[in-house]
């Protein structure tokens, strides 16, 4: 069986990220990028399918491990009667080849270390050839070349499918293993093989330390705040500003099933409270960053605007299986890429609510993005009375989602507020009808009036987690007895003290799989408490979110409070947002009202 999904740690160039368990086994690496081809796939498969266990010879689950203060620097320590050792593993913001150093540190007496690399390219299914050289050791196949150096004597067998060092480490000695990946057609060995590491380790420190002091949030949860941040900042990519919905795929909704999906793509419905949440925190330049990746990203025809993208703006994201890949604890099937075919109508409203947040929060906003706003209004008013795949991308019939037609009205608000502040107010007057109708019709076909609540979509009785964010959104105040009333409902899809999205008869997809409650919709629950006047009830929600992270602070899509385990692909980014935007909530209340 594959280790439960809260026993990876997370380690992140701002390009790629590899996944570490707790045994000190790297068991997903994508290089160069998040969304290229992994080569090391256990996974979403078995050890056959690719790791790098660097640990004691004796095996087992580390003793502690810990990040090393506000940076992404991991310290995994194994204590047993002979000795102690750590091993410190960390990803050097990039400058030239992707690189995975893992740094094994004597702690107390004297300790047998082994490191066992066990490459497999294209999705853990091909096995390099692999020569030693001066440099150390190299795996080619295909298009790529990894390299492996140790900077100490290390001895082990010669075998073709792997890579195994043993070496000794005593109180005060330490060695160093460094990965690096290169273009196979580049013979030389790539140049961070010549950094020491010792080098490596302090500019990574120093950058970290650098980034999280720029931290705005000063309230009570400042540590799981922090941390959440860190991990938002490492799900970007640097040279474009997307920010990937987390760095894995596959990992499962539902252990066994088939609700398994590749989030190593860029969502724009994330976009709205990913800007929100690094502006408020102190992060203006990976706002700017984020909101230049969504402008690029969504240029041209609006009749083709998707959900999701890739990494550096990419439409083509082919969704295909891996038959070869066992699954997650047998989650079948494999799936690298995700289908972006289908009509969802909320991302005009979160593209506009993201423009109108950093226009009022001072980002300059070229001339031409006004172009797209009248460009993307005039699709919207002509569509928004299509049904839609809504917010959680069902794969069954489309129907009218109450939330996408929210945040149609949100399209038509921030537009009319946008050229207000900017002075440009030739569609205003047609902006401001939509903007009523759309209201209008929520309020009339979106409430059950016997059920005091909006629903999931007109004429149904069923309830949507996504209603919750209809006072964040500015459609109804929080004190209207409407909001009030959904609030209320919501107890409905309680389990375990966590939010379910839907309620779990409900299959809107033809997925009979059950799923965890989700992460962001508990969030979600715990800011609406706070704003309809329940700050004490909100922050027990908020105290139970944070004590299922893990044991370095990350959380999963979804929690399974049955079985106690995190589900989904993990880090999630969402969830690490909502986690952001959930405490500044509820720090911002009267001290006398928490």
């Amino acid at each position: 069986m594959n280790a439960p999904i809260e026993d990876y740690a997370l380690i992140s160039d701002l390009e790629t990220a590899a996944m570490v368990g707790r045994d000190g086994s790297v068991d997903w690496l994508c290089l160069p990028r998040f969304d290229s081809p992994a080569c090391l796939a256990a996974l979403v498969g078995t050890r056959d399918n690719g790791f790098w266990r660097v640990a004691p010879v004796a095996g087992g689950r580390c003793t502690r491990r810990t990040y090393r203060g506000d940076t992404l620097i991991l310290e995994t320590e194994w204590h047993s009667a002979t000795g102690a050792v750590r091993v410190v593993d960390f990803m050097p913001p990039r400058t030239q080849s992707p690189c995975l150093v893992r740094m094994v540190e004597g702690l107390r007496g004297r300790v047998t270390v082994r490191s066992e690399l066990r490459l497999r390219f294209h999705q853990g299914r091909v096995l390099p050839w692999i020569r030693v050289g001066e440099s150390g050791t190299v795996a080619v196949a295909g298009p790529d070349a990894v390299w492996l150096h140790a900077d100490g004597p290390v001895h082990g067998p010669d075998q073709a499918d792997r890579t195994v060092h043993d070496f000794v480490v005593t109180a005060g000695r330490r060695l160093a293993l460094t990965l690096v990946w290169s273009p196979s057609h580049l013979t030389e060995p790539p140049p961070p093989l010549y950094v020491p590491a010792e080098t490596a380790l302090k500019e990574t420190s120093q950058f970290w330390r650098r980034w999280s002091a720029q931290c705005r949030y000063a309230g009570p949860w400042r540590e799981a705040v922090m941390r959440s941040l860190i991990t938002l900042k490492a799900l970007t990519y640097a040279p474009t500003g997307g920010v990937v919905a987390a760095p894995t795929t596959s990992l499962p909704g539902c252990v066994g099933g088939e609700r398994n999906w590749d989030y190593r793509y860029c969502w724009l419905r994330d976009s709205t409270v990913t800007l929100s949440c690094l502006l408020r925190s102190g992060y203006r330049e990976e706002a700017t960053a984020w909101l230049d990746w969504l402008v690029r990203a969504v240029a041209g025809d609006p009749d083709h605007l998707q959900t999701v993208y890739g990494v550096e703006g990419q439409r083509l994201l082919t969704e295909t299986e891996a038959p070869w890949l066992t699954g997650y604890d047998g989650s079948q099937p494999v799936r690298f890429g995700t289908a972006m075919t289908q009509f969802q109508l909320d991302v005009y409203g979160e593209v506009m609510d993201t423009l109108w947040l950093s226009l009022r929060a001072g980002i300059p906003m070229p001339a031409h993005v006004w172009d797209l706003v009248e460009v993307l209004m005039g699709h919207l008013e002509r569509h928004w009375r299509r049904p839609d795949q809504g917010m959680w991308q069902v794969r069954g019939a489309r129907r009218q989602f109450v939330h996408s037609k929210v945040m149609a009205w949100v399209a038509a608000d921030r537009a009319v507020r946008m050229g207000v502040l900017l002075g440009r107010n030739g569609s205003s007057g047609v902006w401001r009808a939509m903007r009523d109708e759309v209201h209008r019709d929520v309020c009339r076909k979106g409430w059950n009036s016997g059920q005091r609540s909006f629903v999931q979509f007109y004429g149904s009785s069923a309830l949507d987690a996504s209603a919750l964010l209809i006072p964040r959104l500015g459609f109804l105040p929080a004190a209207d007895e409407r909001v009030r009333g959904t609030v209320r409902a919501m107890r409905r899809l309680d389990h375990g003290g966590f939010v379910r999205r839907y309620a779990a008869e409900h299959t809107l997809d033809g997925i009979r799989d059950p799923e965890g409650t989700f992460v962001s919709c508990s969030l979600w629950y715990a800011q609406s408490l706070a704003a309809t006047g329940h700050p004490r009830q909100a922050r027990e929600v908020f105290e139970r979110v944070l004590a299922i992270r893990n044991d370095v602070g990350l959380l999963a899509e979804q929690w399974d409070p049955d079985a106690g385990r995190q589900l989904g692909n993990a880090p999630k980014a969402f969830s690490h947002v909502a986690l952001v935007e959930t405490a500044f909530a509820l720090s911002s209340l009267a001290p006398n009202r928490r």
